[in-house]
């Protein structure tokens, strides 16, 4: 079986619904992974959008997520660290704040949102509040396998 990313809220290349998006109540979609591979020790996620006019725009930042985590619920808390999930830290997206800041492009056509899982050999060791770099950088040489989900959205 493949290491897979998906969502209730919205199919793999389809519409972004409007709640989770700037232009509604700009929470989280819930997503739900399965076939973590073996020796998965913790995972991280990045959501980014490579169509944002100054280069990819970085829409939320989560890490060292528990390996017995195969699912996050809508409306995740934009909080450093997660309650209900010991040892997850939320990054810096560049909206500026931590948690998940969702799709909020120009006027015009739709973008890309891509939500990129990755199942880690370690953990990063980051504090709350790092940035996709630092992410990349302390994940890089530990990525078991990578699932990606992707959805789109256009402001009308």
């Amino acid at each position: 079986m493949a290491f897979t990313i998906a969502s209730t809220a919205f199919q793999n290349g389809g519409p972004i619904p409007r709640q989770y998006t700037c232009d509604g109540k700009d929470v989280s979609p819930p997503l739900a992974w399965t076939d973590a591979p073996e020796g998965t020790v913790a995972y991280a996620l990045i959501v980014d959008d490579p169509d944002a006019p100054r280069g990819t725009w970085v829409h939320w930042v989560l890490y060292d997520m528990p390996p017995n985590v195969s699912r996050l619920p809508e409306n995740v808390p934009k909080s450093g660290e997660l309650k209900d999930m010991p040892g997850a830290m939320q990054g810096r997206n560049d909206f500026k704040h931590g948690g998940y800041g969702g799709p909020c492009p120009p006027a015009g056509s739709a973008h890309r949102y891509y939500f990129k899982l990755y199942a880690l050999a370690s953990t990063t060791g980051l504090a709350p509040g790092a940035s996709k770099q630092d992410v990349e950088r302390a994940i890089g040489g530990h990525i078991v396998a990578t699932a990606q989900l992707m959805g789109t959205y256009a402001r009308e």
